[in-house]
């Protein structure tokens, strides 16, 4: 379904809709090289105007339709009117993909008390807001892919990254709740869980990533966000939860998957037994 244009009345095909919150660089403007080649409007937010412009006139050079917009995903307000304003224009989204994220590494007892919060409001609350405004108009379609950016730091913990695990862990929980709840309305759920990836926010991250952890938490070669990106929605396209993009994260992904896929099945038996 994703591949093809959607028929809109008795007009001409309209493309259909990704809107991709992070879209100005890394893994989001990756997703929406995918997807726009997949023959989807790809309506980018972010907030760097600068960034954006450069996004949009690399997506437009290779024949994207994109349009690009300023926006903070901490604002929830700001969120729904946006949304609102997307759909009213080309109707439910088919997809939305939540990848706006920041990280401020550093050993919890020696940061700044505002570095938690930070993470919190950008990676979770954010993800939660734009998932709030897209998924009514995804539900009442009966159709559409919700894909998150987590991170393999939300599957377990790694020192001098608490604030970031932690937010990472609540994306991650928020959405094995969410793909059970929508489920019976045909919206899916998936998860991107991927280690090192070579962004903007890596070479941000790196300098400030605390020696003693180094070993371990840069242990591995970057992946490149395209490689990342592309996994993440030929997972979602299979209707798949997880998207772990090498094999050492998707071991990892399947032990954690056993139980927490048997509970989802338990609830949405549950949740079907009692529909009106």
């Amino acid at each position: 379904m994703s591949q093809h244009l959607v028929a809109a009345g008795s007009g001409p095909p309209k493309r259909p809709l990704a809107i991709i919150s992070g879209g100005s660089s890394g893994i989001g403007l990756s997703v929406a090289e995918v997807l726009g080649k997949r023959g989807c409007t790809v309506a980018i937010l972010a907030r760097d105007p600068a960034r954006l412009d450069q996004a949009r006139a690399n997506l437009e050079a290779q024949r994207i339709v994109v349009s690009a917009h300023v926006l903070d995903v901490r604002d929830g307000a700001a969120c729904t009117a946006l949304v609102d304003a997307l759909v009213a224009e080309h109707g439910p989204p088919l997809w939305v993909v939540a990848s706006a994220g920041i990280v401020e590494p550093g050993f919890f007892l020696e940061q700044d008390a505002a570095a938690t919060p930070a993470q919190m409001e950008t990676n979770f609350l954010g993800t939660a807001n734009l998932v709030r405004a897209a998924a009514p108009s995804m539900v009442a379609a009966g159709r559409g892919h919700i894909a998150m950016v987590a991170s393999a730091a939300g599957l377990f913990g790694v020192a001098g990254y608490a604030g970031y695990c932690a937010s990472k862990f609540a994306v991650r929980g928020f959405a094995e709740a969410l793909r059970i709840e929508l489920a019976a309305a045909g919206v899916s759920v998936t998860v991107s869980v991927p280690p090192d990836t070579d962004t903007p926010q890596l070479a941000y991250e790196r300098p400030q990533r605390p020696a003693a952890i180094a070993p371990f938490a840069g242990s591995g070669r970057p992946l490149p966000p395209q490689v990342v990106a592309a996994h993440l929605v030929r997972t979602a396209e299979r209707g798949g939860f997880l998207s772990a993009p090498t094999a050492q994260l998707a071991a990892i992904a399947r032990l954690q998957g056993l139980a927490s896929g048997v509970f989802a099945r338990v609830q949405m038996r549950l949740l079907r037994r009692n529909e009106p």
